[in-house]
């Protein structure tokens, strides 16, 4: 009689990503009767939502509140934290773990994400790469507790870099009370994300919750107990400089065992490197469709991977991602999704209220939706981003969807609306799915966590979350309209 054993899956890195691996594992295989997989993280902390530490610098979260939701028991899991891993024996399949023991695998997975680049401009890194006094990244939560404590209410700090957690962290320190000047070297603020009228916009606001900004602007050098010099000799004064300007994949201990990297570790659609036993999944992930530095793709690929491994799905295969980004600032409403600035193929159709603070582009193409950058219009941004991942038809009237009117009902099934709207886009729950879990119990934020998931990917779901909370716990939930 032949005996069947677990195959060993390996797992390195503990964040977003490889935690839900492990979790979408344990969904699949709870008995641990074909995988039993272990996750090393080099952190103490256990798996937390770092796309939320804006909101614990604000002090709107504390580190508890972003905790990932633990996995259900599960023989199939087990997780190693204050553990990291120094190298990879492809040959013998084998890790080599900094306690000085091993882990034998028959697959490993690779979610060793990403760190803060810091670009090369005198005074913000030693000679070993370590941070000059003053300066920090806001990658995790040591770099959250060393910004609190550099940061003081009246206290001037800079922010080096206008993308998506640039903004998010301009935001939150200001709502601490500093005085923040946010720099950027391109033309203009979100420069992958939205184009040049909407971040002319969006700077306005900032300009008007405190945030001065200065955009086409270089730093020179970084001069500790004073501020950032600017390359036409301004000094913007600061206790504290934030680097958001860009990460670099976490492909060191890939690299070492021989394994394929250029900026990230080369994968293809069943998220294997060139050895076939080793996969990767992430923001140390390369694949051709992209999906690196965002939540959702990572999950799909984290869903996938765990299809393949478990043989729940052995043809499962992630082909890309479709971006939306939200940005998470108190007090502003911004979608984007697709080209921010489509060619002249595209139909567009914009809306510019810059007194309103407002601004709303839709670009479509053969009657699919291509590009939209929609800031202060929260209302119809579900419907649309649903519409773009769907790939489904646009109404004729652009306008009435960019208003958030009611649309026609679609030429091609006849169906109308959907009656139930989607919260959370990243984990795909909808308000049905809410409701089901607050009348099965769920009834603060993290019970609804834990039970759909919702609130636990970009964050941008959560004020609605704890809106339809609110209602609920002072009523029945009432249909969705």
């Amino acid at each position: 009689m032949v005996q069947h054993t677990a195959r060993r899956i390996v797992v390195i890195g503990n964040g977003m990503v490889g935690a839900r691996f492990a979790e979408e594992v344990a969904r699949r295989d709870p008995a641990g009767e074909r995988v039993g997989v272990t996750v090393v993280g080099a952190e103490d902390e256990a798996a937390y939502n770092r796309v939320l530490l804006p909101g614990v610098l604000a002090g709107r979260y504390a580190p508890d509140d972003i905790r990932l939701p633990a996995p259900a028991e599960s023989a199939a899991v087990a997780v190693r934290t204050g553990t990291a891993a120094t190298a990879i024996d492809p040959a013998r399949r084998r890790v080599t773990l900094d306690d000085g023991t091993g882990l034998d695998y028959d697959e490993l997975v690779l979610a060793t994400g990403a760190r803060a680049a810091f670009p090369p401009i005198p005074g913000l890194a030693a000679a070993d790469g370590a941070p000059e006094p003053g300066v920090t990244a806001l990658r995790d939560l040591a770099d959250c507790r060393r910004l609190s404590a550099l940061a003081r209410p009246g206290g001037p700090v800079v922010v080096l870099g206008g993308g998506v957690l640039g903004l998010e962290a301009a935001r939150a320190l200001a709502e601490r009370g500093m005085r923040v000047s946010l720099v950027e070297s391109s033309p203009w603020i979100m420069r992958r994300q939205i184009d040049r009228p909407a971040a002319q916009i969006l700077a306005e606001q900032y300009s008007r919750l405190g945030v001065a900004v200065h955009s086409w602007r270089v730093a020179a050098r970084w001069l500790p107990g004073t501020g950032l010099e600017l390359d036409d000799g301004r000094v913007l004064p600061g206790d504290a400089l934030v680097v958001t300007a860009g990460v670099k994949a976490n492909t060191e201990i890939a690299a070492g065992a021989g394994i394929d990297v250029e900026h990230g570790i080369v994968v293809d659609d069943t998220l294997a490197t060139a050895d076939p036993r080793v996969h990767a999944v992430g923001d140390c992930a390369q694949h051709p469709g992209g999906g690196a530095g965002l939540v959702q793709p990572g999950w799909e690929q984290a869903a996938v991977l765990a299809d393949r491994l478990t043989g729940t799905r052995p043809e499962a295969r992630y082909t890309g991602a479709r971006p939306v980004t939200r940005l998470k600032a108190e007090g502003i409403e911004l979608t984007s999704m697709g080209e921010a600035e489509a060619d002249d193929t595209a139909e567009t159709v914009t809306i510019a209220d810059a007194h309103g603070g407002r601004y709303a582009k839709l670009s479509v193409r053969q009657e699919r939706i291509v590009g939209a950058v929609l800031l202060g219009f929260a209302d119809p941004a579900s419907a649309i981003a649903r519409m773009y991942d769907d790939g489904a038809p646009v109404p004729a009237d652009r306008l009435a969807l960019l208003t958030g009117r009611p649309a026609p009902e679609t030429g091609e099934t006849g169906a109308g609306p959907a009656t139930d709207p989607l919260v959370c886009r990243c984990n795909a729950v909808t308000r049905g799915g809410l409701e089901t879990a607050w009348l099965d119990g769920a009834r603060t934020r993290p019970d609804i966590a834990a039970a759909t998931r919702a609130t636990t990917g970009c964050g941008g779901c959560t004020r609605d979350v704890d809106a339809l909370l609110a209602g609920w716990n002072g009523a029945s939930p009432v249909a969705a309209p």
